[in-house]
């Protein structure tokens, strides 16, 4: 199966609207208009209304970094779906570590976020990934199957055609350390194997899977190079156009 490859940028609590629309413009410039290559940015709630009209016309889609399950009502602070699909987002991030970590998500209340993901046409980012004490316990293999089977519970296998799973160690996300290529290959592959049986080799093989772990150009080549990393979903590296093009030049290599 040859999946596209996708790299995502994850912009967390960076960034003005000022310095989003500077930093896609570069990206734009850059890689807007390739298309070996899926590239998705994801900059804060606060700068969606200015990036978006930027993407227009080229193959840079827009994406959000959480969003709230339920369609409207008494929830301050919270963003809809439905919100989102009013600036032309794609693609939203849900599960990640941090929320999860920060915020006490867990995973029933990640399986709400990708049920209404996929009802509003967003495309969810589903994010798993054990922490350095699970790792360290041997427990890794267990908590992403448990996340992946709380996360996709009553996800049927036609709604997984847009989903991304991306696999996070919470020990290598802003540490600067990073899964070797192998430690990566290993769970990527644990995960298209469960997605095999949950679903069938047809699903299993199209869905993408992307790594969350400090990926950044100077090992790129050698994580994408493995069989089942399909793309990256990036933090730091995201933040600085010429580093986030890079990796994007990398996965065009690698494809």
């Amino acid at each position: 199966m040859n999946r596209k490859y996708l790299i995502a940028g994850n912009w967390k609590m960076n960034l003005t609207s000022d310095e989003a629309a500077e930093l896609v413009r570069e990206i734009v410039q850059n890689v807007g208009q390739q298309m070996d290559v899926e590239v998705v940015v994801c900059p804060p709630f606060t700068a969606l209304s200015r990036v978006a009209p930027l993407l227009e016309g080229g193959t840079v889609k827009l994406g959000a970094q959480n969003m709230h399950p339920a369609v409207s009502g008494a929830f301050t602070g919270e963003i809809s779906a439905e919100m989102l699909r009013s600036h032309f987002a794609s693609y939203v991030i849900l599960g990640h570590s941090e929320r999860r970590s920060l915020f006490g998500e867990t995973d029933t209340f990640v399986n709400e976020k990708v049920h209404a993901a996929i009802k509003n046409q967003l495309k969810p980012i589903l994010c798993v990934g054990e922490s350095l004490a699970e790792r360290e316990a041997g427990a890794t293999l267990g908590v992403i199957e448990r996340q992946l089977e709380g996360g996709l519970r009553d996800i049927d296998g036609e709604a997984t055609a847009g989903i991304v799973v991306a696999y996070e160690p919470v020990w290598a996300i802003g540490t600067g350390k990073v899964a070797t290529p192998e430690q990566a290959q290993k769970v990527h592959a644990f995960i298209r194997g469960w997605l095999e049986n949950r679903y069938d080799k047809s699903a299993s093989q199209k869905m993408r899977l992307l790594y969350g772990g400090s990926m950044k150009p100077s090992n790129a080549r050698e994580l994408l190079a493995q069989m089942d990393i399909d793309g990256g979903l990036i933090g730091g590296a995201a933040l600085e156009a010429n580093s986030f093009v890079d990796l994007v030049t990398a996965a065009r290599e690698q494809g």
